[in-house]
């Protein structure tokens, strides 16, 4: 094989995590779907692949590693869209391979792209398939090609899209108040085969969501975040409610820092509620999270933390610490973090697309590998989609979360996969 590029660039800030802290069960993979309102063709969406890497160039590279850091290499490695060939999330990056960092996949009606949480976030992602979807639709239907791409078209020269936007807001000056971290309580239970994950999905009427959460001042993520609060602690025995219960909230930097980039530029919060001196009502929940909400999402504060979170790499003393040795300090502190989170929530927001296109699509969904339990939120048109992703047999969280919205008068159609030796 011919190849042509060299060209390279480190990971990120946040990339860094994944390659030493990826495993079977927790591939540190996502999954993005589209459904279209008709069959795919999949040799029209290998076309569209191919043009949408002309506008996302950094999606085609490999993850390689030298003696002192990992870091992406351009290739001319072309994917190929295959029909879906196994369950959700699956491993992508393999340190033995040379294989590209995504894949696309198609069932029936369905554009599934799949992508190792190196290469990019959730918005990135997103923000290829988009991307994707109106060159598939473009090349099926000439007609409307040019409203299409000139709708969708990404606003930002190649190298805005393959810049690392942590280096960018890096400032050394910065200093943060660090939130003291409590341990959180933690599901217990026994646990899905290795390889695989307990899908749920809930859909209902989005207007009906905000509408609830307007009667509470609040938002849809803040009340959502704390409805799974509430969901989580139904399962925590009497005996270790002591403990706060502590979700994970993913939080889009884009948002509060300029930024064009198609890689990682995200920053993580944590939202608890100790449910042992807190009434637990909804209404408590909800006035709690909205204030941890308020206190930490600013640009200021989110901006100190990324700071302190890249001061280790502009550190020369950590910098000549060799691979193997910083794998295994960031496999640590991941394990460690662990203690600190029960699980997950990340609400990716509102899909659209531009007009031309929303006739021929139905439903986006989401969802995230993870060795806890993680929810993915998104809507798109008159529907809201919660996708619960688990590495437990139970059903418990989900069952009380979904439970809180249709006692709320919310109608909720449930989905979900079946486990090989489910019975």
């Amino acid at each position: 094989m011919n190849h042509k590029s060299a060209e390279w660039s480190r990971l990120d800030n946040a990339a860094k995590i994944f390659p030493p802290t990826s495993n079977k069960q927790d591939t540190k993979v996502f999954r993005f779907t589209c459904q279209l309102n008709e069959w795919v063709d999949r040799e029209i969406l290998q076309k569209a692949v191919e043009d949408t890497l002309e506008v996302f160039p950094i999606f085609r590279s490999v993850l390689k590693h030298g003696l002192f850091w990992y870091y992406l290499e351009k290739t001319d490695l072309v994917p190929v869209v295959e029909p879906e060939y196994r369950p959700p999330c699956g491993q992508i990056y393999d340190p033995s391979s040379r294989n590209l960092l995504f894949e696309v996949t198609c069932y029936r009606n369905r554009i599934n792209l799949e992508v190792y949480h190196s290469l990019t976030d959730g918005t990135g992602a997103l923000q290829f398939l988009k991307t994707l979807v109106c060159n598939y639709l473009g090349i099926k239907y000439p007609q409307f090609r040019q409203e299409l791409l000139a709708e969708i078209e990404y606003d930002a020269s190649v190298s805005d899209r393959d810049e690392d936007s942590f280096l960018k807001y890096y400032d050394p000056q910065k200093n943060t108040k660090r939130t003291k971290l409590k341990r959180s309580c933690q599901l217990k239970g026994p646990r899905v085969p290795e390889g695989r994950l307990k899908i749920i999905e809930g859909i209902m009427p989005v207007k009906d969501v905000l509408q609830l959460a307007k009667s509470y001042q609040t938002t849809l993520t803040v009340l959502l975040t704390s409805m799974m609060l509430i969901a989580f602690s139904q399962e925590i025995p009497l005996r270790k409610r002591k403990r706060p219960v502590v979700l994970d909230v993913p939080v889009n930097l884009r948002n509060y820092f300029h930024s064009d980039t198609a890689r990682n530029f995200f920053g993580v919060i944590k939202v608890g509620y100790n449910f042992s001196t807190g009434s637990g009502t909804l209404e408590d929940v909800i006035a709690h999270v909205k204030e941890e909400f308020q206190r930490e999402l600013t640009a200021e504060q989110l901006g100190a933390r990324m700071t302190a979170l890249s001061k280790a790499e502009h550190n020369f003393v950590a910098r000549a610490v060799p691979l193997i040795f910083k794998d295994m300090i960031l496999w640590t502190a991941d394990t460690v973090n662990e203690a600190y989170m029960a699980g997950s929530i990340s609400n990716i927001g509102k899909i659209d697309l531009p007009q031309a296109a929303k006739p021929f699509v139905h439903r986006f969904d989401v969802f995230v590998s993870t060795d806890k339990l993680q929810a993915c939120v998104c809507s798109f048109g008159s529907e809201l989609t919660v996708s619960f992703t688990s590495a437990f047999r139970s059903s418990n969280v989900q069952k009380n979360f979904f439970r809180q919205l249709t006692q709320a008068g919310i109608q909720v159609e449930i989905q979900s996969n079946k486990l090989e030796d489910d019975v």
